[in-house]
């Protein structure tokens, strides 16, 4: 792959839906949270559910649209900042995204993208760049423990409904085709983090790479080692949790 500094651009019907909710940057004073998160509160209603969409539009089943659960709400919340690209955080538009008006933006994959950003983009010094390679590789790591936690408890429940559907008295085909499809949507969205995790890791390295060999500075030691505990929470929360809730019966231990 061929490393090139050019800018991302958005393509003409992105910026005329974005144009068109101009009225909406007027939020983005007041409904930023920590991160630059927009307040869950402010967003979305019960049966608003266009993360979960979004995210299993490819995939062979639809979501299902019915009210969504304390825990499936703050899924969605939590996943939305660790699957955007990080350079997108704080922006005008990001508030648009996180009304679900924009779909999520998927240039991430490209491991050069975030580079081409941070390299492109004006800093007053070089020390700045690497700042900010450090502050993003933190911020993903801080958000991992509660996205982690909250997606145990959001399967372990699905978990427990996979199993009732068989003592769910006069279940319709609608009703248990529904809960299987929220199954899988819930499942799909922890997923898809993990799978964005993944990428982001190799594009930070990526980045870091670039940043030593156009302007080493010692600065390189602590994103380093920022990005090395990045890493180390991804490996812990693929093979636990930890969780800080008790785990609750279902209907079929209940019997």
């Amino acid at each position: 792959m061929h490393f090139a500094l050019q800018p991302t651009t958005r393509g003409p019907d992105w910026r005329g839906r974005i144009f068109a909710l101009a009225a909406l940057t007027l939020l983005a004073g007041c409904a930023n949270g920590d991160f630059g998160e927009v307040q869950p509160s402010l967003v979305r209603d019960d049966i608003h559910d266009w993360l979960g969409s979004n995210v299993v539009a490819s995939q062979s089943f639809w979501p299902w649209n019915n009210p969504l659960t304390d825990d499936e709400r703050q899924l969605r919340d939590l996943a939305y900042p660790l699957i955007e690209p990080p350079y997108h955080r704080q922006q005008w538009y990001s508030v648009a995204g996180e009304y679900g008006l924009t779909g999520v933006d998927n240039p991430g994959s490209d491991r050069a993208a975030y580079a081409n950003r941070l390299i492109s983009k004006h800093f007053r010094s070089a020390s700045s760049r690497y700042a900010r390679l450090t502050e993003d590789i933190r911020n993903d790591t801080t958000r991992l423990p509660q996205f982690f936690e909250t997606a145990a408890r959001a399967l372990d429940i699905d978990r427990k409904r996979r199993k009732s559907l068989a003592y769910v008295s006069e279940l319709s085909k609608s009703e248990r085709e529904n809960a299987l499809r929220r199954i899988r949507e819930n499942a799909s969205i922890v997923f898809k983090v993990r799978t964005k995790l993944d990428q982001r890791v190799a594009a930070y390295r990526f980045a870091l790479e670039r940043l030593v060999i156009m302007t080493p500075m010692q600065q390189a030691v602590d994103v380093e080692r920022s990005l090395t505990q990045l890493q180390a929470q991804i490996a812990h929360y693929r093979t636990r949790s930890a969780p800080t809730w008790v785990r609750e019966q279902n209907l079929v231990s209940a019997r």
